[in-house]
């Protein structure tokens, strides 16, 4: 029975070093006019396209026609972070290689990603850090709105079904990732490499809390017990 592991990527994965938030404003301006305009919105554990929702809303936009709308906006947000990767100083985490490398090389393991990023921005980071070849499936911010109903498409796109029989492992950064885990009959393993902190996490519900990834034996031991 193989266990599927679904992996969040800014935070989780990557730091970016602000080029995603950077370039999601820069594309805000491109279709509005208006600069920093997702300044007071949230954007930990968020879908991008609920993250655009709010920005719409927030400078009192119509959102009808999301759809087009949301076409326009990944086809601006793209081209700004094809360019802002290398201009920022970011970085794959520290240990995720090897852990990347390991799960993959596990006989019975199927990795997929339940990110929040459009589809294409979160390969471009994957592929601009060199894990790309790790994830051929998953759930992304242009697919659903909602963190639990990302998750349930990204476990059925790795070939179970919420609450079936394969092992789910949900791995976030943020109590939105362990909720939508949760929602879905999954286990929540929390790492305490962004904004919330490992206490934050525990507090959530998290299965699981993590420090960060470098000791990849003592984090294996979590994840394939």
């Amino acid at each position: 029975m193989a266990r599927i592991f679904l992996f969040d990527v800014d935070n989780t994965l990557l730091n970016s070093g602000g080029a995603g938030g950077r370039a999601m404003n820069l594309a805000f301006r491109d279709l509005f006019g208006i600069g920093d305009g997702f300044e007071g919105v949230e954007f930990s554990g968020r879908t991008d396209s609920s993250i655009l929702r709010d920005g719409l809303r927030r400078h009192r936009l119509p959102d009808g026609g999301f759809p087009a709308l949301l076409s326009r906006f990944k086809a601006s947000y793209v081209q700004h972070l094809a360019r802002l990767l290398p201009e920022m100083n970011g970085h794959v985490l520290p240990g995720v290689p090897a852990l990347l490398d390991s799960l993959s090389n596990t006989q019975g393991v199927r990795l997929g990603l339940a990110t929040g990023n459009f589809r294409r921005g979160a390969m471009m980071k994957l592929e601009y850090y060199g894990i790309r070849p790790y994830f051929h499936s998953g759930a992304f911010g242009d697919d659903c709105e909602r963190r639990d109903e990302l998750v349930a498409l990204a476990i059925r796109r790795l070939g179970s079904r919420p609450g079936g029989r394969n092992p789910v492992y949900v791995i976030g950064d943020t109590p939105i990732d362990v909720d939508a885990a949760k929602a879905n009959g999954a286990v929540a393993v929390a790492v305490a490499t962004g904004k919330s902190s490992a206490e934050e996490l525990a507090r959530a519900g998290a299965d699981a809390v993590l420090p960060d990834f470098r000791d990849v034996a003592s984090v294996l031991g979590v994840l394939l017990s």
